[in-house]
């Protein structure tokens, strides 16, 4: 008891609000201040010297340009095992300014072996909290904090090829995944579901040992039979399933639920796509929060998020199910759309008065607000009108830009190889932390798409001389038409879609574009002769 209370009164002394640095990890929203304007700005300075509608305050910044620290626990069984030989600490700290004033630099880099850090869910020692460091003593030998104002942190970066997937549990429940209306699946997905519910051969498992463990006798067991398996309510309805007295015994197991009407988000412990990639961002869709570990087959058009073939099925899954697999945590964009009431008018667009200032009344009284988890992109387009579309981009409160063109995508690195890799972006491995930003067809030579941090708040709302309204989807779904005084607010979410990998996330997202994209696909160069290259 003790013990906590010495820890509750450090994070107490951590956050002082004189100068504060709170990380969103283990206080909720960053918060930065050093009590003093930057040294060569003003105050009321910012990116742009139109401030966000509503927005009255001062530039303050809420939360880590890193984004938030992602969730480790995946459904209600399953987590992520982190290799610590595989940790660079990368040490960050600060040094005397002119006027005194604290500058952050680079003084070193060690590497660590040690999982430990600030800034990562943990309750922080009086000597962490002191020295600014992720608690092992060798990691920074002979440097203390020797101001009241300086500040002393460890970057933490993970290699993507050592997160591993462990079970806290053994997994008793799955969620089947189907390509609707197409025939050719309906044999694959008898096939899976009859071996899900029967029993497995393998190895016993040690739980809470974060692995597959042997027996003490090392003798081969059975694994978990009968599992439950939960399917959408309409794919059970197709005819050919229907009409199939050979499949009726295991049709009566399953477990059916029908989207938008029941919640299943705490009941699946891991997810088995067939299809193609829409089968993936479907399943995505059905959980707004922690999503289970995903294991996606190829039995699509591209596949390029489906790493698995469907040949050997059974040892894949398998292996999965005892624990043994490497997995990629795809981070996901979460939405926050904010429509005005329909039934009066919207005097002035954006909410701003004639004279640019904020428009008065209390925020999102009697307004529509609508969240979404997305996967791929945010695309917000001009929809069936033949005018460009006009929308504007603000950045952490602050107007960066305005699209004038066909509209403008917002992707996460997954979503980097989709719509956004179409209109000219650049291809991003998901393990990168970033939000991409990319214009369709800007009537302008000039703008290029453009990567942000992954912590920063964007918002889009549309123009007030915009001469028609926008639509916006979210993975292709959920379109809806935005009018003025609407908005869309996109930051990076806290909770990935964990992906299970063939071999590793480097060698998978490889494999994928040569093989769906067909990246940098071009006939060798022949070579000169012996002859001409001695005469040249």
């Amino acid at each position: 008891m003790e013990m906590e209370q010495e820890k509750m009164h450090v994070n107490k002394e951590l956050c002082p609000e004189s100068a504060a640095y709170c990380c969103s990890a283990c206080h909720g929203d960053e918060t930065w201040s050093y009590g003093h304007p930057i040294r060569g700005r003003a105050k009321s300075r910012s990116l742009s010297a139109s401030p966000a509608p509503g927005s009255t305050k001062e530039f303050r910044r809420t939360r880590s340009l890193h984004g938030p620290c992602p969730v480790t626990t995946f459904g209600p069984k399953a987590c992520v095992l982190q290799n610590p030989q595989t940790i660079i600490c990368e040490e960050i700290a600060s040094s005397d300014g002119p006027r005194g004033l604290p500058q952050l630099s680079q003084v070193g880099r060690v590497s660590c072996t040690h999982s430990r850090g600030l800034g990562r869910g943990s309750i922080p020692t009086r000597q962490e909290v002191e020295e600014q460091v992720c608690g092992h003593s060798g990691c920074r030998p002979g440097l203390r904090r020797t101001a009241p104002w300086r500040l002393r942190a460890h970057q933490h970066i993970q290699d993507p090829a050592s997160q591993r997937l462990t079970w806290n549990k053994s997994p008793k429940s799955v969620l089947v995944v189907k390509k609707v209306r197409d025939a050719s699946l309906l044999q694959p997905f008898k096939e899976l579901c009859t071996y899900l519910m029967e029993a497995r051969g393998g190895l016993g498992r040690s739980e809470g040992t974060g692995g597959t463990q042997p027996t003490p006798a090392r003798r081969p067991r059975l694994l978990e039979n009968n599992m439950v398996v939960y399917v959408e309510k309409k794919v059970l309805e197709d005819p050919a399933i229907v009409n199939d007295e050979n499949f009726g015994a295991v049709k009566k197991k399953f477990c059916t639920f029908r989207e938008d009407y029941d919640d299943i988000s705490n009941q699946i412990d891991f997810i088995i796509c067939l299809g193609g990639d829409g089968t993936l961002l479907y399943a995505s869709s059905l959980f707004p929060g922690s999503v289970p570990p995903v294991m996606a087959f190829h039995l699509g058009s591209l596949g390029f998020l489906t790493p698995f073939n469907f040949e050997n099925f059974q040892s894949q899954v398998t292996q999965v199910i005892e624990g043994n697999a490497a997995v990629v945590l795809r981070s996901r964009l979460k939405v926050r759309v904010v429509k005005e009431p329909r039934g009066r008018k919207v005097p002035v667009p954006n909410g701003l008065s004639e004279n640019g200032a904020p428009a008065p009344g209390p925020a999102d009284s009697g307004k529509q607000v609508m969240q979404y988890q997305v996967l791929n992109e945010v695309v917000i387009d001009r929809g069936p009108s033949s005018y460009l579309s006009n929308v504007d981009v603000y950045l952490d409160g602050h107007l960066i830009t305005t699209v004038q063109g066909d509209g403008v995508i917002v992707s996460t690195p997954t979503g980097s190889t989709a719509y956004a890799a179409a209109a000219g972006a650049s291809m991003i491995h998901p393990n990168v932390p970033a939000i991409m930003i990319t214009p369709i067809c800007p009537h302008s030579l000039s703008f290029r798409p453009i990567v942000v941090p992954a912590g920063v708040e964007l918002k889009i709302m549309l123009s007030p001389e915009a001469r028609n309204t926008a639509w916006v989807s979210f993975d292709g779904r959920k379109r809806q038409e935005i009018r003025h005084g609407d908005s869309i607010s996109i930051t990076t979410s806290r909770y990935p879609l964990p992906s299970i990998c063939v071999r590793d996330p480097v060698s998978d997202w490889f494999e994928s574009l040569a093989q769906c994209l067909h990246w940098n696909v071009r006939k060798k160069q022949a070579h000169f002769p012996e002859e001409e290259e001695g005469e040249g």
